[in-house]
């Protein structure tokens, strides 16, 4: 249904789109403004794979449209961990995208980049987030209080991970195991 492939500059206007998103915007340390701002996140977006240790894809359907983004980042060798995020055009919203893009690099950390545990997290305020984590076969690990802050607030944060033995089915489906 969704598959990831690399950013290219025809995703300039798309990805422009995606950041008028307040929600998204806010969250996000270099928030592309201009197509010219795009274009340096999109090359960035290929430079950091070259490098190796992050990997964020466009995640698109069957047209080739840009729906959403998936990336993965290394955050240990040596323990063979990664971080997952994502995030859904606002427009795609409620199609699975996220949980499908999440799924998708999280396979890719497994198979291609050689990853036993990948991690990632939500402001508990954000249950859609967490329900994207628990179908892409995440488990609730835990809360951790305030890690987040964005602005002048902090937030508390969902914990899951999935581990390369857990199957992408089965995890429990409700607000952080709830």
């Amino acid at each position: 249904m969704y598959r990831l492939r690399e950013w290219n500059r025809g995703d300039a206007d798309r990805l422009l789109e995606a950041f008028r998103w307040d929600e998204l915007a806010w969250q996000e340390p270099e928030v592309p403004r201009t197509r010219d701002d795009a274009l340096e996140w999109i090359a960035r977006c290929g430079r950091l794979a070259g490098e190796g240790d992050v990997h964020g894809f466009a995640v698109v359907d069957g047209t080739d449209r840009v729906l959403g983004h998936a990336q993965v980042s290394v955050t240990s060798r040596r323990h063979g961990l990664g971080w997952l995020s994502y995030w859904t055009h606002p427009a795609e919203q409620g199609r699975g995208v996220a949980s499908g893009g999440a799924r998708l690099v999280t396979e890719f950390a497994f198979d291609r980049l050689d990853l036993y545990r990948v991690e990632t997290g939500h402001r508990v305020n954000n249950p859609g987030s967490c329900l994207v984590a628990q179908r892409a076969g995440f488990r609730p690990e835990g809360i951790e209080r305030a890690k987040l802050r964005y602005g002048t607030t902090r937030y508390d944060t969902g914990t899951h991970a999935r581990l390369v033995t857990d199957p992408a089915e089965g995890a429990v489906v409700g607000v952080c195991g709830g």
